[in-house]
């Protein structure tokens, strides 16, 4: 069965990247993680990919002149590895308009809310401030306006009286490890059933 050559975006420890990396060995799984690409060198999520077995490319942004020389780096090594579809887990950057054109439609986040509520950061403090009963996790497509793309797929759990920042935060990461690899076996049965039905 044919999969779909899948690249993961990851900046540090790597635990959706191994929720995919698990899921994956599924021989039915639709998506074939095929490269992990990371901004930090230290990045512990490597580890993970590299016991996986799988191929990883390392390009610190600080040794690039700009945001776009850095994008235009990750975008040539994602080509060079025949990559259809990008996984963002973790990836703490904000990606340059060019990139996010040249990847569209190919391109997915997982954001620590539900969103609409709460995008940018501190996600999980803001929730409590806000008086929300329930918090969570979506999986959405990337978009030049951040954290605004169509939702493809969403998480909750509810905010209890006792919860705080931190506390909720391991929660939604509970969530995301569930959500996640099922989001990505969604979006790439999609992009294999478009490719036969053109």
């Amino acid at each position: 069965m044919r999969s779909v050559k899948t690249a993961i975006l990851i900046s540090g420890h790597g635990s959706n990247l191994q929720a995919i990396l698990d899921a994956a060995t599924a021989p039915d799984y639709p998506a074939e993680i095929a490269l992990v690409i990371s901004n930090v060198e230290t990045a512990y999520g490597l580890m993970r990919a590299q016991n996986a077995g799988i191929t990883t490319v390392t390009i610190p942004h600080g040794n690039y002149p700009s945001r776009e020389a850095f994008d235009a780096m990750v975008d040539a090594s994602l080509k060079t590895h025949g990559i259809e579809l990008v996984v963002m887990a973790g990836f703490m950057r904000i990606l340059s308009d060019g990139f996010v054109h040249e990847w569209q439609g190919k391109l997915i986040n997982i954001h620590p809310s539900l969103l609409p509520k709460h995008k940018g950061l501190n996600t999980h403090a803001r929730a409590i401030a806000a008086g929300d009963t329930e918090h969570g996790a979506t999986v959405h497509w990337v978009t030049l306006e951040l954290d605004s793309g169509e939702i493809i797929a969403q998480s909750s759990t509810h905010i209890m009286a006792a919860d705080t920042p931190e506390t909720l935060k391991q929660k939604v990461h509970a969530l995301e490890h569930a959500l996640y690899p099922e989001a990505v076996k969604k979006v790439a049965t999609g992009m294999l059933i478009t490719k036969k039905n053109p």
